[in-house]
């Protein structure tokens, strides 16, 4: 026996003194399970596997894909990029405003200028705008890293192209400090980066900081009144390249664009700041594809590095809950793979043009100057780089403060529009007993899986169940089972079988969820010492008692980091954590559906906290169990998510992988339960649980029931009310599964 194993027994038999059953034959039907390691472990770790070999596969696809396409399909593609970074607000039409006159100059107003122009309503972009005394030649935004100031950059980029009669605006990123990450209200401060703080709430109303920084880059275009006729060019280093490699892939303005530091393979995206993640981003685009799309303008990449990102600000007092992430400038062999990528991709205008010719790989920084100088009808002389400094901004913090605060204002205007533009759907409007609906349900369960959630091939493996006797007591027997799903992917629970159970007896199953770093046995313990037992109260054995069959999965929402990477991995595939519970669901369903002693049409789902989380998501998507019952999670759940206003938000806590692309615009949890519909559906809700006030809980709540109502049914949603902390309180619930599931209660049942 391996210490593993042994470690193991002795605590279940701790747990469970007496009860272990290690003669006891595997489930008939099943081969045996013969495995000693940390399945939970192996779970998470096989699912790493499966989305790093969908990440190439997808490169190769996405790759052969664009080698085919035209002019026509180009446009497509940049459509598709608007939409996948979330430029969904139009933009405002403006000037720039000067707000100071800077440096030498000043006086007569022909030094550089702190300035800004409209973005969006209530948004601005700023920076620092240098104009010629003539008329200019060409116009240029230099975008630094978000380490930079703008004043930091205009030094190393401006000074030569303005003395050449260049335009030149340098503009203010949002930077990766935690300054105002957070909200003097209530009281609450993280360590995220000011970038990932705009990331998170903007992820929920489908905007990303990237898109914002962009819209910013294409407002200065227009309030410079730049057209295709003008020379126009991008700079950019680090984060301020990324910005301009996707400006000058969605605009023609952009004639000549330098990226520095920054371009080569994106499939290591997942490890990179959260801030850079972009949903389904990598089905589509690399870098090699958003050069293609800069065709037929000139593209210079720039190998030299930029500065390293090593992680968010250092967690301290009153500040944590940063996601990890860490960025370099790629390898110069990567960069060269990617730039041959990138020249493939690209057709020919005529037939006189090589593709390769818009794509030049600069040996270091000054051919990359010259290069870019030149296209514009300039020079790179090194003799002009001398010039007075720039001074340091008299309010640097202020203004980042303001480039922070407009972008959080505008993102929570979004937020506070998103219920009323949900309501105003056909699935609330035609909300009735009628085939329109029902059809209307079908296409937004579909929609709700394959976009929301993100949906892996459903061409699952046979099951080839495996299993193992657990423990064992007076009224039932619990085996660990383990499911096929996906190579690499396997589903695993416990499964407790009563002792009662009549020869050719079909019975109810209760799936039975744990919690966030759960696990299966979490739900089945009895010893009140154990810190599962505050939670859980032992509920899936108390149902097993009680003689419905019970089936406790494992979700792989356990490993910290671990599993939280799994969220990162998959979102720019177009998938999340959820893309493999609902698979796993689907196939243990199944698969129980298919054992003699179980009656498919009675297969229930009760799970809390993450499990809840999991009660609202898997019975919505999937329509193989008879009700469900959401336990400690129920919520305005998009506020939950995203409002600054709130302490409990998860825009406060380390949970980076919660957030879902667009919930607000989409599915709330009213409308997830009504996915749910016709199937009973209950909230179980503690008063005294922090995930949420009960007035939040009761609000969403009553848009269920309002659902249920005009479906005909109100009868089949239910809340209970209870003086408790986050917890399973096991007593209206346990009814409403007797009724709905049609089993005698206590009293009258099988013993």
């Amino acid at each position: 026996m391996s210490p593993k194993t042994y470690l193991l027994l002795a605590g279940l038999a701790a747990i469970f003194p007496g009860r272990l059953c290690a003669a006891e034959a595997n489930l008939p039907g099943t081969r045996p399970l013969e495995t000693s390691d940390d399945l939970s472990v192996q779970m998470v770790a096989g699912i790493h596997r499966y989305l790093d070999r969908e990440t190439a596969q997808v490169a190769a696809a996405r790759h052969e894909r664009w080698k085919a396409y035209g002019p026509a399909d180009l446009t497509g593609a940049r459509e598709l990029l608007r939409r996948r970074l979330g430029l969904n607000d139009p933009r405002v039409k403006g000037a720039f405003d000067v707000i100071q006159p800077l440096g030498e100059g000043a006086e007569t107003g022909t030094g550089p200028k702190a300035v800004r122009w409209p973005v969006f309503e209530g948004v601005w972009g700023e920076g620092l705008l240098f104009q010629p005394p003539r008329k200019a030649r060409a116009i240029v935004i230099a975008l630094p890293d978000a380490g930079q100031t703008p004043e930091e950059y205009a030094n190393q980029i401006a000074a030569p192209l303005v003395a050449q009669g260049c335009t030149v605006l340098v503009p203010v990123l949002v930077n990766r400090q935690d300054t105002w990450s957070g909200n003097d209200v209530v009281g609450r401060y993280t360590n995220q980066p000011h970038r990932e703080w705009i990331y998170r709430q903007a992820f929920e109303v489908g905007r990303t900081l990237i898109g914002y920084e962009v819209q910013k880059i294409l407002a200065a275009l227009d309030a410079f009144g730049a057209t295709d006729a003008r020379r126009v060019g991008l700079i950019g280093t680090g984060e301020g390249a990324l910005l301009a490699l996707h400006a000058a892939a969605l605009d023609s303005r952009c004639k000549t664009t330098l990226v520095s530091g920054y371009f080569g393979p994106r499939e290591g995206l997942w490890n990179e700041p959260i801030y850079r993640n972009v949903p389904s981003l990598l089905r589509d685009f690399g870098d090699a594809e958003l050069a293609a799309l800069i065709a037929p303008w000139l593209l210079i990449v720039d190998p030299t590095p930029a500065a390293e990102i090593n992680g968010p600000p250092a967690p301290r007092e009153n500040r944590k809950g940063a996601a990890p992430g860490i960025a370099g400038s790629p390898a110069l062999a990567a960069v060269e793979a990617e730039v041959n990528r990138a020249r493939k991709l690209q057709p020919p205008l005529s037939p006189n043009e090589i593709p390769h010719s818009h794509i030049v790989l600069a040996a270091d920084r000054e051919k990359a100057l010259d290069t870019f100088a030149r296209s514009l009808g300039l020079e790179w002389p090194p003799s002009i780089q001398s010039a007075p400094p720039i001074p340091a901004a008299p309010t640097p913090d202020e203004r980042q403060h303001r480039a922070v605060r407009e972008l959080e204002a505008h993102t929570q205007r979004i937020l506070g529009a998103s219920e009323w533009q949900r309501n105003e759907t056909d699935f609330w409007k035609k909300l009735a007993p009628s085939p329109d609906w029902t059809a209307l349900q079908k296409a937004a369960r579909q929609k709700f899986r394959q976009e929301v959630i993100g949906e892996i091939s459903t061409a699952y493996l046979p099951p080839n169940p495996r299993s193992r006797v657990a423990l064992s007591s007076e009224k039932w027997i619990a085996h660990d089972v383990v499911l096929d799903v996906q190579p690499d992917v396997f589903a695993w629970g416990l499964l407790l079988v009563p002792k009662s159970l009549k020869p050719g007896e079909r019975r109810p199953v209760v799936v039975c969820q744990h919690g966030l770093e759960g696990l299966p046995m979490d739900t089945v313990t009895d010893d009140q010492k154990n810190k599962a037992w505050a939670y859980y109260h032992g509920f899936a054995a108390r149902l097993a008692d009680e003689g419905f069959i019970v089936f406790a999965p494992h979700n792989p929402y356990r490993g910290e980091d671990a599993f939280r990477t799994l969220q990162r991995k998959a979102n720019p595939l177009g998938l999340s954590l959820f893309s493999f519970i609902i698979a796993q669901h689907e196939v243990i369903t199944h698969w129980l559906a298919t054992l003699p002693f179980v009656d498919p049409q009675r297969i229930g789902f009760y799970g809390l906290s993450y499990g809840g989380k999991t009660a609202m998501r898997v019975p919505a998507a999937i329509e193989n169990y008879a009700l469900s019952i959401c336990s400690g999670d129920f919520n305005e759940w998009v506020r939950k998510n995203a409002s600054t206003e709130y302490p409990s938000s998860y825009l406060f806590s380390k949970e980076y992988e919660i957030f879902e692309w667009d919930l607000a615009h989409t599915f709330n949890y009213a409308e997830m339960a009504l996915l749910i519909a016709p199937r009973p559906f209950m909230v179980e809700r503690g008063h005294k649980d922090g995930v949420a006030t009960s007035e939040w809980v009761g609000y969403e709540f009553a848009k269920v029931l309002r659902g249920y109502t005009r479906l005909g049914f109100p009868e089949r949603a239910q809340i209970e009310w209870f003086d408790g902390p986050h917890t399973i309180n096991g007593v209206g619930t346990f009814q409403f599964l007797h009724q709905h599931l049609n089993w005698p209660t206590p009293a009258s049942a099988p013993r």
